[in-house]
């Protein structure tokens, strides 16, 4: 299943929400540091409910590291910033969906990064400035695994 990059996620309950999603549907989560919370937040562990053990996370000091973990992978950063619509990718098992902190997104020297395979959208009505992370990465992740026929889900 796909990797989730948070880069640098600043509220504990949508990266709870994501290790629930990561749980659920077997998407690797992966969080880059430096994290606005603690990872025993209330507002995590609450929001993960009891998924915790049941989710695929791992922790990287930077980008570079976290691209290291996944060499060959192609790399779809989300923003507002571009006209290519998400749904228009056809997702592989080991992409990694990126996504950038709550208040301003993905910083543009990471949107920039050689890895970057393309810069994709969630699309809005106009005038609207972002979706929920935790929203946007359900999203994502839902539609890379429809893609792939919700591949290793019960029947």
């Amino acid at each position: 299943m796909v990797h989730v990059f948070l880069h640098e996620p600043a509220i504990a309950g949508n990266t709870g929400n994501a290790i629930r999603l990561s749980a659920v549907t077997g998407a690797r989560l992966h969080l880059i540091e430096p994290l606005g919370f603690d990872l025993e937040d209330a507002k995590l562990r609450r929001a993960g409910l009891d998924y915790h053990d049941l989710a695929d996370v791992s922790i990287h000091p930077g980008i570079e590291q976290a691209l290291a973990a996944v060499p060959e992978a192609r790399v779809f950063a989300f923003t507002s910033h571009t006209e290519v619509s998400f749904e228009s990718i056809e997702y592989r098992r080991e992409d990694v969906l990126l996504f950038g902190t709550e208040p301003t997104g993905l910083p543009e020297e990471v949107m920039a990064h050689p890895r970057i395979t393309e810069r994709v959208k969630i699309p809005m009505l106009p005038a609207r400035r972002s979706l929920n992370l935790a929203n946007a990465v359900s999203i994502a992740v839902y539609e890379a695994w429809r893609q792939r026929g919700y591949d290793g889900a019960g029947a």
